[in-house]
């Protein structure tokens, strides 16, 4: 397969920028907090879902309010103490020496085991 220069990414490569600022926000700016990496709980990236967020709230006749909205990405947006540390996006440096050192003493403590039973 060959990509020739008109043929788009997909969706997952493309950059999201972060939305601007409204005083009457909508759902498709709150994703865009969320894609943009804005929220500090996931990569930023395009997230290409099924249906876009707000849509089962207005096929059932309560569309969020503007103020809706402005609330969740104003509590969306503020900054944690996990999201400081790098929790979020899985920045944790002793996790993985931890684990592997977990394995070398269960793998030693039974090999102890099994040449005292001998």
């Amino acid at each position: 397969m060959t990509l020739r220069s008109e043929t788009p990414p997909p969706p997952a490569n493309l950059p999201v920028d972060p939305p601007p600022d409204s005083d009457a926000p909508t759902t498709a700016q709150l994703k865009g907090d969320i894609d943009s990496g804005r929220t500090a709980d996931k990569t930023p990236h395009m997230d290409v879902g099924a249906a876009p967020l707000g849509t089962c709230e207005e096929a059932g006749g309560t569309p969020p309010t503007s103020q809706e909205v402005r609330l969740a990405r104003q509590n969306e947006r503020a900054p944690s103490e996990k999201a400081a540390k790098g929790y979020v996006h899985q920045r944790q440096p002793w996790v993985l020496p931890a684990y592997a050192g977990f394995i070398v003493l269960a793998a030693v403590a039974l090999g102890v085991g099994l040449w005292l039973t001998h």
